[in-house]
């Protein structure tokens, strides 16, 4: 069994999760909604219980959170937090959205760099508790590169998925030297708030689109085809997609808040149940 780093209550809120992971699969396969009693007789707990751990999770009731994992929130959430690229990047860095409290700042590597599949990089790695399961942080030197969740693929696959993207690189496992940008990431720290770093690795294109992704607020959305207008390539929304699945920086990079312009969830590398845990996470907290 892996050994996770723990942060202050991260153990704590991921049981929250994995209780809130297996609410939410009971809502999936329920025909109509379920009552607080009913979730909470399936799960194997008192409601009285329930309710306080999934309210401590999210901030909210079972059954108002139940209400952002229908089927159609993703249509809600592209009606009425649709996101324009153009003018999201100042509005991202006014501090209106959560990602940007947390003052992050990134630089890429560079193309060459790149094209020798981290040749001569060395990538520190850990496992840490957090908010949606244990979650693998990857960092060079200069900041965060890799941010896997394995809530739904699990812990081998989350770490064999990463390590293949740099496939020449050496890799040291360091929670101590990850440990100060993960707290930051999560927003753990007490005091005054350092900027995270991000590394971004990735080829030119793929760097783009995940800059466009950096500027959209917290509890905001996007579609693939408005990150295509937005870095100049209206036609290439498909390439776009590809892209953003590749984010190797999940969460911080916000690859679940891009959207189809049908409506649709569209994919998620880490779990469409994770993309919608993500998305209802921050809907409540962006409206309290």
């Amino acid at each position: 069994m892996t050994q996770h780093s723990a942060l202050p209550d991260a153990s704590e809120t991921t049981y929250h999760y994995k209780v809130v992971r297996r609410a939410i699969d009971l809502i999936d396969q329920a025909e109509n909604p379920l009552s607080l009693d009913e979730i909470a007789a399936e799960i194997g707990m008192s409601t009285a219980h329930f309710q306080r751990v999934f309210s401590r999770w999210v901030g909210v009731s079972p059954k108002r959170y139940q209400q952002y994992l229908t089927l159609d929130h993703a249509k809600s959430l592209l009606r009425d937090k649709f996101t324009t690229l153009g003018t999201s990047h100042a509005l991202g860095l006014s501090g209106s959205g959560r990602l940007h409290d947390l003052f992050l700042r990134w630089e890429a590597m560079s193309p060459g760099d790149f094209a020798r599949s981290g040749a001569g990089l060395t990538i520190y790695w850990g496992w840490f508790e957090s908010p949606f399961g244990p979650v693998i942080v990857m960092g060079t030197q200069k900041g965060i590169c890799g941010m896997g969740f394995a809530g739904e693929m699990g812990e081998v696959a989350a770490f064999e998925d990463l390590t293949s993207r740099w496939p020449k690189a050496q890799f040291v496992e360091d929670t101590v030297m990850l440990r100060p940008w993960v707290m930051q990431a999560l927003g753990k720290r007490n005091g005054k708030q350092d900027a995270t770093p991000l590394h971004l690795i990735g080829a030119p294109f793929q760097i783009k689109v995940w800059e466009a992704l950096l500027s959209i607020p917290s509890g905001q959305v996007t579609t693939y085809s408005e990150i295509a207008s937005a870095i100049g390539s209206p036609r290439a929304a498909r390439a776009v997609g590809t892209a953003v699945g590749r984010n190797p920086i999940s969460w911080l990079i916000p690859c679940h808040r891009a959207l189809r312009k049908s409506g649709g969830l569209g994919g998620y590398h880490w779990g469409l149940p994770m993309k919608r845990a993500m998305l209802a996470y921050e809907a409540v907290h962006a409206e309290n």
